[in-house]
């Protein structure tokens, strides 16, 4: 059991939806809550149980990301191709009325209302003096940094969306959709603001400020897109090494998605989400393989061939391939062998695929479907990949060093599409990416950033053109720009919000 955890309380009101309810703290005002750097601290850890939740981190957020990205398939709701779930978001055309879709839209709102409640309470200090004062601060840079960090994956998922500042009041609960570039501009302007106030060195548990200057590179890096002349890559490097340095990588790879390594926010960590039994994440439950464990899972996460091929035939024997895909264990209901692709091969749905290992416990004495193991959202070895990708669009000569640092954890040197032109580099980091952080809640996103051209051709008609394509297993993924670029906007907010019509 961890020592330090952000734990889930009732200091905070759940904001059901951003047009359901106001945001109201049943034990105390705003002011109350906020007065004492004690109450602060717990407040905030009010705001962070908002991300543990399951309608966001907790679960539908990575069901949504992963699932979404062109990466997978699931067994949920059949364990079929034809199956709800494979027919539209793995197929990459959601409907508006998912619970996936509603609810990381509802779980991210809940976040941000909290966010909003502490901004407008927590006082600041421009010169801080003492401990209470830099802590008062942290608390302040810590909610502007969580309210970034979910307006950029709104902005990412839906487009042009509600732009909430403040807490909600009757007066304002419905509100119209700001622009793209409004919410991108208020993602930077609060990124700023919580680099400089969050602490170099916080509690443990919590994010140091150069969380922020990461997060706020990959704004830059997602604004310049495809645009490899973009002056966003400068701006985007300027952000990436402030954080170079003050991290290390772990020497063992598996290790960071291990409960029983106590790996818990180690060396890597940028921004890791606490967890504990009783206020958890929903990954057990739901991402660890069936039977794997004896505990009763559910095993929703598949991925698709082509994605484990490209990387064995890229790096065979690669040690992060073990830690992110599975195709073979023992039941631990009945001791039978349970084997999928590429351990069989591929002959029908339910053995036509790999399955993900890396977010669901690796304990197979386990017999409880909750678990204590935290999320790492951003991790070191991101940040060099970063580094290296906008090195290569800068030409400062630095990209392959990065990339160096990388596989180097993994025994493993840069293949030969390192060696090419800028465009063979960039081809093999995008790649990397998908190596390094498979499933990580990044997926959805980092394929989609350099835009639908770049997303078709390396994502979707390597799928849809695989060499092993089955009708019978495989599902065809959309090419339509419209629908494959952006998550469609929640029907529930549709009809709530009297300032929304579509």
């Amino acid at each position: 059991m961890k020592n330090y955890k952000i734990l889930v309380i009732a200091l905070v009101a759940l904001f059901v939806s951003s047009c359901d309810i106001e945001e109201i703290n049943p034990n105390l005002s705003n002011e109350s809550a906020y007065k004492s750097l004690s109450d602060a601290r717990s407040s905030l850890d009010g705001l962070y149980s908002g991300l543990v939740d399951h309608s966001y981190l907790g679960s539908q957020f990575y069901y949504l990301n992963c699932l979404g990205s062109g990466f997978g398939v699931t067994k949920r709701g059949g364990n079929k191709q034809d199956s709800a779930d494979n027919s539209t978001l793995c197929s990459l055309k959601p409907p508006n009325s998912a619970t996936y879709v509603e609810n990381t839209w509802n779980g991210c709102y809940t976040v941000v209302a909290r966010a909003n409640d502490a901004i407008a309470s927590v006082k600041t200090f421009e010169n801080p003096m003492s401990e209470d004062e830099l802590g008062f601060n942290d608390v302040a840079g810590n909610a502007y940094f969580i309210r970034a960090f979910t307006y950029f994956n709104l902005v990412r998922f839906w487009g042009e969306i509600p732009l909430r500042l403040v807490p909600v009041t009757k007066e304002t609960i419905h509100l119209a959709k700001s622009s793209v570039d409004d919410v991108y501009a208020q993602i930077i302007s609060d990124l700023e603001m919580a680099a400089e106030l969050m602490s170099e060195s916080p509690r443990v548990g919590y994010p140091k400020k150069y969380a922020a200057n990461m997060l706020l590179a990959k704004v830059y890096m997602t604004l310049a897109g495809n645009d490899n002349a973009s002056a966003y890559w400068q701006m985007a490097y300027d952000e990436a090494i402030k954080v170079y340095g003050n991290y290390t990588l772990v020497s063992d790879y598996a290790s960071l998605f291990n409960e029983l390594a106590g790996q818990a926010n180690s060396t890597e960590s940028i921004f890791e989400i606490q967890s504990s039994v009783g206020a958890s994440f929903d990954h057990v439950r739901a991402f660890t393989p069936s039977w794997y464990t004896k505990a009763s899972t559910f095993g929703w996460f598949k991925v698709n061939a082509e994605v484990y091929d490209l990387h064995n035939a890229t790096y065979p024997g690669d040690q992060r391939i073990s830690a992110t895909y599975i195709s073979t264990w023992v039941q631990q209901n009945n001791q039978n062998t349970f084997s999928s692709y590429p351990s069989v091969s591929r002959s029908n749905f339910a053995k036509g695929f790999p399955f993900l290992v890396k977010l669901g416990s690796k304990n197979i004495e386990n017999d409880i479907r909750e678990g204590n193991q935290n999320a790492i959202v951003f991790r070191y070895s991101d940040l060099l990949l970063m580094l290296a990708e906008i090195s290569n669009e800068l030409q400062n000569g630095d990209q392959l060093g990065y990339v160096n640092e990388v596989l180097s954890r993994a025994g493993l040197f840069p293949h030969a599409g390192y060696s090419g032109d800028q465009a063979a580099f960039r081809e093999a980091i995008m790649m990397e990416y998908q190596f390094e952080l498979l499933m990580e809640g990044q997926d959805w996103f980092t394929n989609r950033r350099r835009g639908y051209d770049w997303f078709l051709n390396h994502v979707i008609l390597p799928h849809n053109n695989y060499v092993d394509f089955k009708s019978n297993i495989g599902i065809t993924l959309e090419t339509d720009e419209a629908t494959v670029m952006l998550v469609p906007f929640p029907a529930s907010e549709i009809n709530a919000n009297q300032e929304i019509s579509e």
